[in-house]
């Protein structure tokens, strides 16, 4: 009797440890992406936009680390769609990371497209967006990304978690505008607003009813998930008579600090902590943000903004005061580059047991690529608007990358790369100058499609260099397939003999979207154990779309679980 009953005990205890392993198990989770037209009304004005099921911004995706994501794309719009899961590692499953033309053909009209991928060691807060021409302008939503069951936060536990997603509005196709400034060479028009969770705030003619308005109750922590996703602006942002503490970039914790404004560039992503105050009944407070601007291009210089909205508590001592209007804070000025810069180097990894930083202890490959804009000839018979009657172009190392007709992957995967890209993208400018000094009389850039080859498990090195040809600007880069880390900055031209030594190796942040310093550098390293093609693009889509962007090519390696599997049945087909 007493063995049956330690035999039963043990197949109870069995049973709840395998309950509890499978409650902690990764699960999938399935989503479906509808993408239509839709009338949108901002500023008074009545917009047909691309929406995903309907919303704008688009659905929010919400999962755990390890879990699989299944999300069918059905494309019921007039174009071609791809979607990019931004900053997602993609381990093995290049298939489906988005860009059009890089790793898949688009979406055609009544077509569909099924993404399927697991999130390996990655938790915090990332987003989705279109890859193809500018129609990221409304087709975009957030990833939000949680821990492990059992796994607790490294900072204190928020009462509540918000996305905040900032945004750009045009009153008109943004494809149109992009495809003008491209046939003249130009310079494309601003947009018309700035938005936080799709709505303009109070700034903008006709905008006073759409403001996003955030309810907090006092004594409590909320994590506040910000995005950047508008088109081609960085922003400050900040919120009136109030901190937070910066807890999280790109979807990896990073050493708390405390801040009263903060700047994000387009792709990037930050997680703060707001702690409310503990007694501001009936106050309302703006959340702001407007541009931080550099180089010689036009610009939106407006400012959004939203309201944080203290609500009323319940007590006897508390009385109903007249709610007054709400606080302005303060922002760096359009220009600030000291603070943008002071900003980014105050970002550290953890470095902890628990969330390391594995910086390559030896790197195998250097690269030295130039960033900035430049121009194309006019053709014949055509006046252009571009500088000095040219077109206006953009590059690395000089290259203004062509997109093929075809997907890169497939061409490379089926080894049918001839007239899709060469591999001979160079590792260093081809001919150096003084690249934030006086500018050279030769803007002309060299047009192809180019790529650099790395094998499996190489360490990298990359330091990306602004330049000065048509004025220093600030341009956030961003690297498909990978993290990084950002291990130096500064400004002026890097000095491979000196800068070297001032590397942070201990404890640098870790992104997939760095801003390279408007007349400055960044350098960043990675490790190249994810095989594929791989795109590394400027975030300004106005600089993607004139060829700021290259590629780079990382070769399977022995192992199964290294090497790159075929590609889905339902691969679009260009």
């Amino acid at each position: 009797m007493g063995t049956s009953l330690l035999g039963v005990l043990l197949l109870l205890f069995l049973n709840f440890c395998l309950l509890y392993d499978l409650a902690l198990a990764s699960i999938t989770r399935h989503y479906k992406f509808e993408i239509k037209l839709k009338n949108v009304t901002r500023l008074c004005n009545t917009t047909s936009i691309l929406t995903v099921n309907g919303k704008f911004p688009g659905p929010r995706i919400v999962a755990r680390e390890g879990d699989r994501l299944v999300v069918k794309v059905v494309n019921h719009s007039p174009k071609n769609i791809s979607i990019h899961w931004h900053g997602i590692r993609q381990l093995q499953t290049g298939w489906y990371d988005g860009p059009s033309y890089i790793t898949q053909c688009p979406i055609q009209t009544n077509q569909s497209y099924v993404y399927n991928f697991t999130i390996v060691g990655q938790r915090g807060t990332l987003f989705w967006h279109a890859h193809i021409s500018w129609l990221r302008a409304t087709l975009y939503g957030p990833i939000i990304i949680l821990p492990k069951l059992g796994v607790p936060y490294p900072f204190p536990k928020p009462y509540k978690q918000v996305p905040i997603l900032f945004g750009e509005w045009f009153h008109v196709d943004p494809d149109e505008i992009i495809n003008q400034s491209l046939q003249t060479g130009g310079g494309p028009n601003v947009s018309d607003a700035y938005t936080i969770n799709g709505l303009p705030g109070q700034f903008y003619n006709c905008s006073a009813k759409d403001t996003y308005k955030l309810k907090v109750k006092p004594r409590k922590t909320y994590l506040l998930r910000l995005i950047n996703a508008a088109l081609n602006d960085e922003l400050f942002v900040s919120i009136a008579n109030h901190t937070v503490t910066v807890v999280e970039v790109d979807a990896t914790y990073v050493k708390p600090f405390e801040t009263d404004k903060l700047l994000i560039t387009p792709g990037q992503t930050t997680n703060v902590l707001l702690k409310t105050k503990p007694d501001f009944p009936n106050s309302t407070f703006f959340i702001a943000a407007r541009p931080y601007a550099t180089g010689m291009g036009t610009f939106d210089n407006s400012t959004v903004t939203a309201i944080i909205e203290y609500e009323i508590e319940s007590s006897p001592t508390h009385t109903i005061k007249k709610q007054l209007p709400p606080l302005n804070p303060i922002l760096p000025a359009l220009n600030d580059t000291p603070f943008a810069f002071n900003f980014s180097t105050r970002l550290r990894s953890l470095a902890s047991l628990e969330y390391p930083a594995n910086v390559p202890q030896k790197v195998d490959k250097r690269f030295f690529f130039t960033v900035g804009l430049g121009t194309n000839p006019c053709p014949k018979n055509q006046t252009c608007q571009g500088p000095n009657g040219t077109k206006f172009a953009a590059s690395v190392n000089n290259i203004s990358f062509a997109f093929p007709t075809t997907a890169m992957l497939q061409s490379y995967f089926f080894r049918n790369s001839n007239g899709v890209y060469s591999t001979d993208f160079p590792s260093q400018p081809i001919i150096p100058f003084d690249y934030t000094g006086t500018p050279s009389n030769n803007t002309m850039v060299i047009n192809g499609t180019k790529v650099v080859v790395l094998p499996f498990n190489t360490s990298v090195e990359v330091v990306l260099q602004d330049t000065s040809i048509l004025g220093n600007e600030s341009h956030p880069l961003h690297l498909h397939g990978y993290n990084f880390y950002v291990i130096g900055s500064g400004f002026g031209n890097f000095d491979p003999n000196n800068d070297p030594a001032k590397f942070n190796v201990v404890d640098p942040v870790e992104r997939n979207t760095i801003g390279v310093p408007s007349g400055g550098w960044v350098a960043f390293q990675f490790l190249a154990d994810n095989p594929g093609v791989w795109l590394m693009h400027c975030h300004f889509d106005v600089h993607l779309s004139w060829g700021l962007r290259m590629a780079w090519i990382v070769l399977d390696g022995n192992l199964p679980n290294q090497k790159l599997p075929p590609p889905p049945s339902d691969l679009p087909k260009c």
